[in-house]
Protein backbone atom coordinates (compact mmCIF):
# COMPACT_ATOMS: atom_id res chain seq x y z
CA UNK A 1 0.00 0.00 0.00
CA UNK A 2 1.23 3.55 -0.73
CA UNK A 3 2.22 5.65 2.25
CA UNK A 4 -0.54 7.97 3.45
CA UNK A 5 -0.26 11.56 2.30
CA UNK A 6 1.20 13.98 4.83
CA UNK A 7 -1.03 16.98 5.45
CA UNK A 8 0.44 20.47 5.34
CA UNK A 9 0.19 22.05 8.82
CA UNK A 10 -1.93 25.11 9.59
CA UNK A 11 0.19 28.23 9.56
CA UNK A 12 -1.05 29.84 12.78
CA UNK A 13 0.29 27.16 15.18
CA UNK A 14 3.58 27.24 13.26
CA UNK A 15 3.76 31.02 13.71
CA UNK A 16 3.11 30.71 17.43
CA UNK A 17 5.72 28.02 18.04
CA UNK A 18 8.49 29.65 16.01
CA UNK A 19 7.87 33.12 17.44
CA UNK A 20 7.83 31.73 20.98
CA UNK A 21 11.14 29.96 20.27
CA UNK A 22 12.57 33.20 18.85
CA UNK A 23 11.77 35.18 21.97
CA UNK A 24 13.78 32.65 23.99
CA UNK A 25 16.73 31.96 21.68
CA UNK A 26 17.25 35.00 19.46
CA UNK A 27 20.76 36.38 19.12
CA UNK A 28 21.41 39.81 20.56
CA UNK A 29 22.46 41.62 17.39
CA UNK A 30 22.86 45.41 17.44
CA UNK A 31 20.75 46.03 14.35
CA UNK A 32 17.80 44.29 16.02
CA UNK A 33 17.80 46.50 19.09
CA UNK A 34 15.09 49.09 19.57
CA UNK A 35 17.59 51.95 19.60
CA UNK A 36 19.04 51.01 16.21
CA UNK A 37 18.31 53.65 13.58
CA UNK A 38 16.75 52.81 10.21
CA UNK A 39 20.14 53.62 8.71
CA UNK A 40 21.75 51.00 10.95
CA UNK A 41 19.18 48.45 9.78
CA UNK A 42 19.78 49.41 6.16
CA UNK A 43 23.56 49.02 6.48
CA UNK A 44 23.16 45.63 8.16
CA UNK A 45 20.93 44.30 5.41
CA UNK A 46 23.39 45.31 2.71
CA UNK A 47 26.36 43.85 4.59
CA UNK A 48 24.63 40.59 5.47
CA UNK A 49 24.00 39.62 1.85
CA UNK A 50 25.95 36.37 1.34
CA UNK A 51 28.10 37.19 4.40
CA UNK A 52 28.04 35.54 7.87
CA UNK A 53 27.02 37.57 10.92
CA UNK A 54 30.40 37.08 12.62
CA UNK A 55 32.19 38.82 9.75
CA UNK A 56 29.62 41.59 9.50
CA UNK A 57 29.54 42.63 13.16
CA UNK A 58 32.91 44.46 13.39
CA UNK A 59 32.46 46.08 9.97
CA UNK A 60 28.93 47.25 10.85
CA UNK A 61 30.09 48.72 14.15
CA UNK A 62 32.95 50.63 12.53
CA UNK A 63 30.70 51.81 9.68
CA UNK A 64 28.09 53.22 12.06
CA UNK A 65 30.82 54.79 14.21
CA UNK A 66 32.31 56.60 11.22
CA UNK A 67 29.10 57.34 9.37
CA UNK A 68 26.11 57.34 11.74
CA UNK A 69 23.79 58.91 9.16
CA UNK A 70 23.24 58.58 5.41
CA UNK A 71 24.63 62.11 4.95
CA UNK A 72 27.89 61.13 6.64
CA UNK A 73 28.28 58.12 4.36
CA UNK A 74 27.29 60.08 1.26
CA UNK A 75 30.05 62.63 1.84
CA UNK A 76 32.82 60.15 2.70
CA UNK A 77 35.76 59.57 0.33
CA UNK A 78 35.12 56.50 -1.79
CA UNK A 79 38.56 55.11 -0.96
CA UNK A 80 37.66 55.25 2.72
CA UNK A 81 34.33 53.52 2.05
CA UNK A 82 36.13 50.63 0.33
CA UNK A 83 38.80 50.47 3.05
CA UNK A 84 36.28 50.18 5.88
CA UNK A 85 34.37 47.56 3.89
CA UNK A 86 37.60 45.55 4.14
CA UNK A 87 37.14 41.83 3.38
CA UNK A 88 33.36 41.54 3.54
CA UNK A 89 33.40 40.46 -0.09
CA UNK A 90 31.52 41.68 -3.14
CA UNK A 91 32.90 45.22 -2.66
CA UNK A 92 30.51 46.63 -5.26
CA UNK A 93 27.99 46.47 -2.42
CA UNK A 94 30.02 49.17 -0.65
CA UNK A 95 29.74 51.45 -3.67
CA UNK A 96 26.01 50.78 -3.95
CA UNK A 97 25.61 51.47 -0.24
CA UNK A 98 27.22 54.87 -0.63
CA UNK A 99 25.18 55.59 -3.76
CA UNK A 100 22.00 54.69 -1.86
CA UNK A 101 23.06 57.07 0.93
CA UNK A 102 23.59 59.83 -1.63
CA UNK A 103 20.10 59.21 -3.03
CA UNK A 104 18.68 59.38 0.49
CA UNK A 105 20.27 62.81 0.90
CA UNK A 106 19.11 64.20 -2.43
CA UNK A 107 15.68 62.59 -2.60
CA UNK A 108 14.59 61.83 0.98
CA UNK A 109 15.99 64.61 3.14
CA UNK A 110 18.82 62.48 4.44
CA UNK A 111 16.49 59.80 5.84
CA UNK A 112 16.05 56.14 4.97
CA UNK A 113 12.71 55.91 3.13
CA UNK A 114 10.00 53.93 4.90
CA UNK A 115 8.19 52.06 2.13
CA UNK A 116 9.40 49.12 0.09
CA UNK A 117 8.63 50.92 -3.18
CA UNK A 118 10.75 53.92 -2.18
CA UNK A 119 13.53 51.66 -0.95
CA UNK A 120 13.43 49.59 -4.14
CA UNK A 121 14.10 52.77 -6.13
CA UNK A 122 17.46 53.30 -4.37
CA UNK A 123 20.66 52.22 -6.19
CA UNK A 124 21.49 48.57 -5.63
CA UNK A 125 18.38 47.78 -3.58
CA UNK A 126 16.41 44.72 -4.63
CA UNK A 127 13.19 43.07 -3.52
CA UNK A 128 14.60 41.39 -0.42
CA UNK A 129 16.51 44.39 0.97
CA UNK A 130 13.58 46.75 0.38
CA UNK A 131 11.14 44.45 2.16
CA UNK A 132 13.56 43.73 5.02
CA UNK A 133 14.32 47.38 5.76
CA UNK A 134 10.65 48.41 5.54
CA UNK A 135 9.78 45.60 7.95
CA UNK A 136 12.65 45.66 10.44
CA UNK A 137 13.19 49.43 10.52
CA UNK A 138 9.61 50.66 10.14
CA UNK A 139 7.44 47.66 11.11
CA UNK A 140 5.80 47.53 7.70
CA UNK A 141 4.18 44.07 7.28
CA UNK A 142 6.20 43.06 4.22
CA UNK A 143 6.89 39.45 3.26
CA UNK A 144 10.64 39.04 3.83
CA UNK A 145 12.18 35.91 2.33
CA UNK A 146 15.86 35.04 2.36
CA UNK A 147 17.54 31.66 1.88
CA UNK A 148 16.94 30.67 5.51
CA UNK A 149 13.24 31.52 5.37
CA UNK A 150 12.82 29.64 2.09
CA UNK A 151 14.35 26.53 3.64
CA UNK A 152 12.11 26.68 6.73
CA UNK A 153 8.99 27.20 4.63
CA UNK A 154 9.57 24.37 2.18
CA UNK A 155 10.53 21.87 4.87
CA UNK A 156 7.71 22.70 7.25
CA UNK A 157 4.92 23.20 4.73
CA UNK A 158 5.82 21.12 1.66
CA UNK A 159 8.23 18.43 2.88
CA UNK A 160 10.99 19.35 0.44
CA UNK A 161 14.50 18.78 1.86
CA UNK A 162 15.94 21.96 0.33
CA UNK A 163 14.69 25.20 -1.16
CA UNK A 164 16.99 25.06 -4.18
CA UNK A 165 19.15 27.83 -5.56
CA UNK A 166 16.41 30.19 -6.73
CA UNK A 167 13.31 31.79 -5.25
CA UNK A 168 10.62 30.15 -7.35
CA UNK A 169 7.10 31.33 -8.11
CA UNK A 170 5.74 28.44 -6.03
CA UNK A 171 7.88 29.48 -3.05
CA UNK A 172 6.72 33.07 -3.42
CA UNK A 173 3.08 31.94 -3.33
CA UNK A 174 3.79 29.79 -0.27
CA UNK A 175 5.49 32.66 1.56
CA UNK A 176 2.48 34.90 0.95
CA UNK A 177 -0.06 32.17 1.71
CA UNK A 178 1.40 31.40 5.16
CA UNK A 179 2.21 35.02 6.05
CA UNK A 180 0.40 36.22 9.21
CA UNK A 181 -2.58 38.49 8.69
CA UNK A 182 -1.15 42.04 8.71
CA UNK A 183 -4.33 43.28 10.36
CA UNK A 184 -3.38 41.41 13.51
CA UNK A 185 -1.36 43.41 16.03
CA UNK A 186 -0.88 46.28 13.52
CA UNK A 187 1.58 44.16 11.57
CA UNK A 188 3.82 43.48 14.57
CA UNK A 189 3.17 39.74 14.43
CA UNK A 190 4.00 39.66 10.73
CA UNK A 191 7.34 41.41 11.24
CA UNK A 192 8.25 39.16 14.16
CA UNK A 193 7.39 36.12 12.05
CA UNK A 194 9.84 37.24 9.38
CA UNK A 195 12.79 37.56 11.73
CA UNK A 196 11.84 34.46 13.75
CA UNK A 197 11.67 32.23 10.67
CA UNK A 198 14.96 33.69 9.49
CA UNK A 199 16.61 32.99 12.84
CA UNK A 200 15.29 29.44 12.95
CA UNK A 201 16.74 28.76 9.52
CA UNK A 202 20.07 30.24 10.54
CA UNK A 203 20.47 28.46 13.88
CA UNK A 204 18.37 25.26 13.76
CA UNK A 205 16.90 24.44 10.35
CA UNK A 206 20.26 24.71 8.65
CA UNK A 207 21.08 23.50 5.17
CA UNK A 208 23.58 20.73 5.94
CA UNK A 209 22.97 19.63 9.54
CA UNK A 210 19.49 20.63 10.76
CA UNK A 211 19.06 20.25 14.52
CA UNK A 212 15.56 18.81 14.34
CA UNK A 213 15.73 17.71 17.98
CA UNK A 214 15.80 21.41 18.96
CA UNK A 215 13.19 22.58 16.48
CA UNK A 216 10.00 24.07 17.99
CA UNK A 217 7.86 22.77 15.11
CA UNK A 218 9.38 19.32 14.72
CA UNK A 219 6.06 17.53 15.20
CA UNK A 220 4.39 19.88 12.70
CA UNK A 221 7.09 19.65 10.04
CA UNK A 222 6.02 17.97 6.82
CA UNK A 223 9.61 17.07 5.97
CA UNK A 224 10.10 15.28 9.31
CA UNK A 225 6.70 13.57 8.99
CA UNK A 226 7.81 12.30 5.57
CA UNK A 227 10.90 10.69 7.07
CA UNK A 228 13.31 13.58 6.51
CA UNK A 229 14.22 12.48 2.98
CA UNK A 230 17.70 13.42 1.86
CA UNK A 231 18.07 15.82 -1.02
CA UNK A 232 18.99 14.47 -4.41
CA UNK A 233 22.56 14.84 -5.61
CA UNK A 234 21.59 17.93 -7.61
CA UNK A 235 19.80 19.49 -4.63
CA UNK A 236 22.60 19.14 -2.11
CA UNK A 237 24.13 22.44 -1.03
CA UNK A 238 27.58 23.09 -2.37
CA UNK A 239 30.09 25.52 -0.97
CA UNK A 240 31.30 28.18 -3.36
CA UNK A 241 34.86 27.59 -4.53
CA UNK A 242 37.40 30.24 -3.61
CA UNK A 243 40.96 29.02 -4.18
CA UNK A 244 42.11 29.86 -7.67
CA UNK A 245 39.01 31.83 -8.64
CA UNK A 246 38.83 35.35 -10.00
CA UNK A 247 37.10 36.31 -6.74
CA UNK A 248 40.26 35.36 -4.83
CA UNK A 249 42.48 37.34 -7.19
CA UNK A 250 40.19 40.38 -7.13
CA UNK A 251 40.19 40.20 -3.33
CA UNK A 252 43.97 40.14 -3.21
CA UNK A 253 44.19 43.17 -5.51
CA UNK A 254 41.66 45.07 -3.40
CA UNK A 255 43.59 44.21 -0.22
CA UNK A 256 46.78 45.64 -1.73
CA UNK A 257 44.98 48.80 -2.85
CA UNK A 258 43.43 49.28 0.60
CA UNK A 259 46.87 48.98 2.18
CA UNK A 260 48.25 51.59 -0.24
CA UNK A 261 45.28 53.88 0.39
CA UNK A 262 46.36 54.20 4.02
CA UNK A 263 49.27 56.33 2.77
CA UNK A 264 47.17 58.02 0.08
CA UNK A 265 49.47 56.70 -2.61
CA UNK A 266 48.80 54.84 -5.85
CA UNK A 267 50.83 51.75 -6.73
CA UNK A 268 52.65 50.81 -9.89
CA UNK A 269 50.49 48.44 -11.95
CA UNK A 270 53.26 45.97 -12.73
CA UNK A 271 54.45 45.91 -9.11
CA UNK A 272 50.89 45.47 -7.86
CA UNK A 273 50.18 42.44 -10.02
CA UNK A 274 53.56 40.80 -9.54
CA UNK A 275 53.43 41.15 -5.76
CA UNK A 276 50.12 39.34 -5.29
CA UNK A 277 50.67 36.39 -2.90
CA UNK A 278 48.99 33.99 -5.34
CA UNK A 279 51.61 31.87 -7.10
CA UNK A 280 48.93 29.84 -8.87
CA UNK A 281 47.40 32.92 -10.56
CA UNK A 282 48.58 33.46 -14.11
CA UNK A 283 49.57 36.84 -15.50
CA UNK A 284 46.49 36.74 -17.73
CA UNK A 285 44.17 36.09 -14.77
CA UNK A 286 45.76 38.87 -12.72
CA UNK A 287 45.33 41.37 -15.54
CA UNK A 288 41.80 40.22 -16.25
CA UNK A 289 40.82 40.71 -12.63
CA UNK A 290 42.40 44.14 -12.46
CA UNK A 291 40.52 45.22 -15.57
CA UNK A 292 37.26 43.98 -14.06
CA UNK A 293 37.87 46.04 -10.90
CA UNK A 294 38.54 49.10 -13.04
CA UNK A 295 35.34 48.48 -15.00
CA UNK A 296 33.34 48.11 -11.76
CA UNK A 297 34.60 51.46 -10.47
CA UNK A 298 36.44 49.80 -7.58
CA UNK A 299 39.83 51.04 -8.77
CA UNK A 300 41.19 53.78 -11.00
CA UNK A 301 44.17 53.97 -13.37
CA UNK A 302 46.33 56.97 -14.15
CA UNK A 303 49.17 56.16 -16.52
CA UNK A 304 50.87 53.10 -15.05
CA UNK A 305 49.51 53.69 -11.54
CA UNK A 306 46.49 52.09 -9.85
CA UNK A 307 44.61 53.27 -6.76
CA UNK A 308 41.27 53.15 -5.03
CA UNK A 309 38.81 55.76 -6.33
CA UNK A 310 39.59 59.29 -5.16
CA UNK A 311 43.30 58.78 -4.42
CA UNK A 312 44.58 60.51 -7.57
Amino acid sequence: MPAPAVMMPDSEPVHERIIEWYHSFQRDLPWRREDCSPWGVFVSEVMLQQTPVARVLPRWEEWLHRWPTPADCAAAPTAEILTVWDRLGYPRRALRLQQAAQAMVTEHGGEVPATSDQLRALPGVGEYTAAAVACFAYQQPEVVVDTNVRRVLVRVFTGAPTAGKTYTAAQRRLAHDVFPDPELDDGGLACTWNIAAMELGSLVCTAKSPACDRCPVREMCTWVASGSPAPSQDERPRGQPWHGTDRQVRGAIMAALREAAATQRPVDEHTLLEALPLPHASTEQRRRCLESLLADGLAERQGQSIALPGIF
